[in-house]
This record gives structure tokens, sequence and C-alpha cells, in this order.
């Protein structure tokens, strides 16, 4: 009996602190410091006073796929006027994938890898895609569950741009 108590206090300690950190529409995003594909270190913070774009993908993932050629096309139009895809992959399939899949996509913003401490900060990761839109002042406007078109994604831009 004293060994299940332990089992589900684990589970509750768990399960809490991934409440206690989830990122909610209307707060400040949680900053973290990932890998990129270069194992270079990369801060959301980096990425100060920018729109963000921050879009929790794998490689296996078919709506995934969908949905980054629309990325690639959002960072070439908006990039200019102060807009910044990043996608945090969780990398299962390991790096060397990771790198194929962002070579063969032409994928032209960050793409950074997923850590357990950066996922507790946004999760519960319920489904991916998983997508939060982030405004100037660096507090999450939006946040998707699964695929949504490139004009989603263009409408939050022009009202956070300002255009």
């Amino acid at each position: 009996m004293f060994r299940y108590g332990k089992v589900f206090s684990l589970i509750i300690l768990v399960l809490a602190s991934g409440i206690a950190y989830a990122a909610e529409i209307g707060e400040k995003a949680p900053d973290f410091s990932l890998l990129n594909l270069s194992q270079k270190k990369v801060r959301l913070s980096d990425y100060r006073g920018k729109v963000i774009i921050l879009d929790f993908w794998d490689t296996w993932c078919s709506p995934c796929r969908m949905e980054i050629p629309d990325f690639v096309e959002l960072q070439k139009e908006w990039a200019d006027k102060g807009v910044q895809i990043i996608g945090v992959a969780f990398g299962r399939q390991g790096l060397k994938a990771v790198k194929s899949f962002a070579r063969k996509y032409k994928m032209n913003y960050p793409v950074l890898l997923c850590d357990e401490l950066t996922l507790r900060k946004y999760g519960p990761i319920r489904g991916i895609p998983t997508t939060f839109v982030i405004d100037r002042e660096g507090k999450i406007y939006r946040k998707y569950i699964g695929y949504r078109a490139k004009g989603i994604f263009e409408k939050d831009i022009k009202k956070l741009v300002g255009k």
C-alpha cells in the first residue's frame, strides 16, 4: 500500500507541475533556451519586440507537414515587418531526421529542439501541431491546436502588426 501511495503522489506532482507552468492566452509567453539544428542555444527573448508564431511540431506529423510550407511563406512575406516564425520540433526521430526535414521543406526560420522544461512551460501539448501567436509585448495572443490555414495566421499577424 505504501508503494502505491508514492506512485500516486508522484503522478499528482507531475500533473500539478505541468498545470502550474501551462501557458495561457493573455499571459506573458514563458522564455526558454533551446538548441537549434546547429546545436547553438536560442532564447525566445532573442526575438523580443516581434510578433512570433511559435509552432510545436514533429517530422512524422501529417498536419504539421501541411502547415510548414505556409509558415515558410509567412516568414518570407512578414519578416521585414517584425514577424518571426519559430519551429519547436519534438525530434522523436532524432536530430538527423529534423535536419533532413528542415532542408526538404526549405524551412527559412529557426528550428529548435524541444526539451522537457519548455514542454512543461507550454503544455500540456495535447496534439500537434500546437501553435502560439505571441504579440510584440511578449503576451500569448492565440493558441491553436491542430492544422490551421495560412489565412488564419495572416489575420492574426495583420491585427498584431497593425495593418
